[in-house]
């Protein structure tokens, strides 16, 4: 019996297939959601899957015929990770992790909301100035 019409490739063949029903670029990036004011939300998930898959021929005779025994096996874990929020035509993004259990955590996780307010302070101020330098 040839390796290509071995009973092991079609149990592959349909635990992928199973696979791939599970699985798919929505899984991992969702649906966006429209919510009245305007808001887009979108699910971002981070997604882990394996499988697994064995057999054994047995029979004494080489030419001859063989029975087959097989199985195979899958799982599949798809955590939420964040949201995209788009609204007015800015996208933030918001983590739903749990909070950092450390301090290096926690400041990298501040990281960001802390640029936006020196930009946005900084920003403010450009703006007083340059309205104090037009008068």
């Amino acid at each position: 019996m040839s390796e290509s019409n071995h009973p092991i490739n079609e149990v592959l063949e349909t635990t992928m297939h199973k696979i791939r029903e599970m699985v798919d670029a929505n899984t991992v990036v969702g649906q966006p959601i429209h919510t009245p004011d305007g808001v887009t939300l979108i699910p971002v998930s981070k997604l882990s899957f394996g499988f697994a898959t064995g057999g054994s021929d047995f029979g004494k005779a080489q030419n001859g015929p063989k029975n087959f025994g097989g199985g195979a096996g899958a799982g599949c874990n798809v955590v939420p990770v964040a949201f995209l929020i788009v609204k007015d035509g800015s996208v933030r993004l918001l983590p739903v992790a749990e909070p950092a259990s450390d301090t290096v955590g926690r400041v990298v996780e501040l990281v960001p909301e802390m640029f936006e307010k020196v930009t946005g302070y900084i920003d403010k101020k450009t703006g007083a100035k340059n309205a104090d330098e037009d008068i």
